[in-house]
């Protein structure tokens, strides 16, 4: 129930409407503790993520290495990141001589060997192609996102195009249109999904890049395309909100 305003003396009124209250302690600490967070949590994130990378490098390129090739056996700490270093130097090594006619005769002669090796065959040769087919700069499989249908008619998936058929694959689709291979991940495991030949007609290229497509299946949803923004705004966006807590 409201209360009424009672004229004074001179038109003064005895019970004037309260002002808004000025933003508390606590409203602004917890503005603070959130601030903090969302700066520090993407840091943290990120320098771990890159810690166990140069960390697992590490480990793999070591037993390789003589130790007296590695720092660590005159240093009395351990330096991070000299297997990270070796192996981009060992691999860069390795395209250089494959490039050069002997170095093409040593890969001929191992691929060569692991041709006669029954199992060893199959594997070496599936996973050649994919990586040829992944790292090659003339390629553009998974480099353009598109929309299709699935999983009912109505329903719209982001999906990245891959190859188009090839081969007998051409002869046994139904001539009815030309085909295109498209691969859609999952949510939030981008590494499965569901990859098949849908009609060219049915396929819809978008202009989203590879990242943003995968930053938006990943997320599901949260991480609109374009919606990045700098600590700054997010700053005064936490704050924002404290105030908007404490008026109301």
């Amino acid at each position: 129930m409201s209360t009424p305003e009672i004229p004074g003396r001179d038109g003064i009124q005895l019970f004037p409407p309260h002002p808004h209250r000025a933003r508390s302690f606590g409203a602004g600490l917890r503005a603070w503790f959130l601030t903090g967070i969302i700066i520090a949590g993407p840091l943290a994130v990120t320098g771990w993520l890159v810690w166990w990378m140069i960390d697992t490098v590490d480990h793999w390129v070591k037993p390789l290495v003589p130790p007296a090739l590695w720092p660590d056996t005159y240093l009395p700490v351990r330096v991070p990141g000299t297997g990270v270093v070796l192996a981009f130097l060992g691999l860069t090594l390795l395209g250089f001589l494959a490039a050069n006619i002997a170095g093409r005769g040593l890969l001929r002669l191992g691929e060569l060997m692991l041709d006669r090796m029954p199992v060893v065959r199959g594997i070496y040769k599936a996973v050649k192609q994919i990586f040829e087919t992944v790292f090659s700069q003339q390629s553009s499989s998974f480099r353009k996102v598109c929309l299709v249908q699935f999983p009912a008619k109505g329903m719209w998936s982001l999906a990245f195009i891959s190859a188009p058929p090839s081969g007998s694959l051409v002869g046994s689709l139904p001539e009815t249109s030309d085909y295109l291979s498209v691969f859609m991940p999952c949510t939030p495991n981008p590494t499965t999904g569901f990859w098949f030949y849908v009609p060219a007609s049915d396929v819809i290229e978008i202009s989203l890049t590879p990242d943003e497509a995968f930053k938006l299946i990943m997320s599901a949803g949260v991480i609109q395309p374009g919606a990045e923004k700098s600590l700054a705004d997010m700053t005064d966006a936490s704050i924002a909100a404290g105030e908007k807590k404490t008026v109301s």
